[in-house]
């Protein structure tokens, strides 16, 4: 099973952004993601190709598994 933490921000032009980062650590708060997503934003760290980015949406880590047919 694999997860990633992806983090939802909105950029200047109102369009969503999504960051994904691989393995997050398993014992990842709320409130540690909101300080890492807050951050961003102010330190212009990443921008997209419409804008910088200018809010947190949402969080979530997504789950999967794969299982081999043959």
């Amino acid at each position: 099973m694999t997860k990633t933490l992806e983090m939802v921000f909105r950029n200047a032009s109102g369009k969503k952004v999504t960051l994904s980062l691989a393995d997050p650590k398993e014992d990842l708060t709320k409130a540690q993601v909101d300080v890492v997503m807050q951050e961003i934003i102010s330190r212009n760290i990443f921008t997209s190709k419409t804008g910088e980015l200018t809010q947190s949406v949402e969080a979530r880590i997504r789950t999967r598994d794969a299982i081999a047919l043959v």
